[in-house]
């Protein structure tokens, strides 16, 4: 099996030792996105669903670097500070979603990197 490395200046840069996302055998796993604007490394603070839209647009970012869109996404994992933003979070995520939205597993978790409000990772099936 060989695994690709992605990497694209349109989504943060890594804050550790991993990559953004990794192809193996024509699926894309991604690293978690966090609520960072790519042009400038800076956290974008506020609201949960402002946050929620800045990290599905780094998702997307990440699997367009490799050749892949948001309707090819099977599965997605989210991390939130609070499940009182469930609802909002749900909004959000809607819109990107519109046809077949992917399985999805929702956890509640006691801190997050940099203490943003939503992480969120995906599995994506390259066509």
């Amino acid at each position: 099996m060989e695994l690709k490395s992605i990497k694209t200046k349109n989504a943060p840069e890594p804050i550790g030792p991993y990559s953004q996302a990794v192809e193996a055998n024509g699926f894309i796993f991604t690293s978690g996105q966090i609520a960072i604007i790519p042009s400038t490394g800076e956290l974008m603070g506020g609201e949960v669903g402002k946050q929620v839209r800045l990290v599905l647009d780094n998702l997307k970012a990440v699997l367009a670097a490799a050749g892949a869109g948001m309707d090819q996404i099977v599965k997605t994992t989210i991390y939130l500070k609070s499940m009182d933003d469930f609802p909002k979070v749900n909004a959000v995520y809607a819109e990107y979603f519109t046809k077949t939205p992917p399985a999805r597993s929702t956890v509640e978790v006691s801190r997050l990197p940099k203490n943003v409000l939503v992480e969120i990772d995906c599995i994506a099936v390259k066509k």
